[in-house]
């Protein structure tokens, strides 16, 4: 199958069979999403889901978050991954937004990758999401999905690189929706060490599968 014809069986299939193109994560405002995807890094949707009302009840704007302190924050989130680390990024990002973007979440690559603890794939995130931008933000989901379908080459071994490549391929209408596709397939179905791969509707196409 030639990668044109095979782009469009997957992403078909993927239009056909999944309803959820949104982020898995609870929020109401860009700042509310930054907040939940920077904390999201290597820790479950579920767990930012528990930990984010409380936090975004006492600190709902930059400003809030901003005038207190990295202690503080970690009593909210002490039950993620790396804590220490997130509740620093926070405080940062909030102090940033405030004296540098006037208490907005900006909505360029440039300016989103200059906040503390905001990378590349987290920008990518708040692009698609807050701003309806053609981003993809690629997690090891979307990372090990894109390389069993063989929707990538096996050159492209870093994040930005199967991005790259990804959009090249991908229409621009279904680029963000695209990313939540491919990583929902990767939670659900095309698991790190036992994928369901009788459960997948892609297995005749999938070049794991085949060898």
């Amino acid at each position: 199958m030639r990668k044109k014809e095979l782009y469009e069986h997957v992403l078909a299939y993927f239009e056909h069979t999944m309803d959820a193109t949104e982020t898995e994560l609870h929020f109401s405002n860009p700042f509310e999403l930054l907040v939940a995807v920077v904390l999201s890094a290597q820790c479950t949707d579920k767990r930012i889901n528990q930990v984010t009302p409380r936090l975004f009840a006492d600190f709902p704007v930059p400003e809030a978050m901003a005038a207190t302190t990295p202690e503080v924050i970690y009593d909210y989130i002490k039950s993620v991954s790396y804590p220490n680390n997130k509740s620093k990024h926070l405080v940062g990002l909030a102090k940033m937004l405030v004296e540098r973007f006037d208490g907005e979440v900006p909505s360029t690559l440039e300016e989103l990758t200059q906040l503390p603890g905001v990378g590349r794939k987290t920008a990518n995130v708040i692009q698609a999401v807050a701003f309806g931008k053609a981003a993809l933000a690629v997690d090891t989901h979307v990372f090990r999905v894109s390389h069993r379908l063989g929707l990538v080459p096996q050159r492209c071994t870093t994040p930005y690189s199967v991005e790259v490549e990804l959009k090249k391929h991908i229409p621009e209408q279904l680029v963000a929706s695209s990313h939540y596709w491919l990583l929902l397939h990767g939670r659900y179905t095309c698991l790190a060490r036992k994928p369901k791969c009788d459960k997948c509707g892609l297995r005749d196409v999938c070049k794991s599968c085949m060898g």
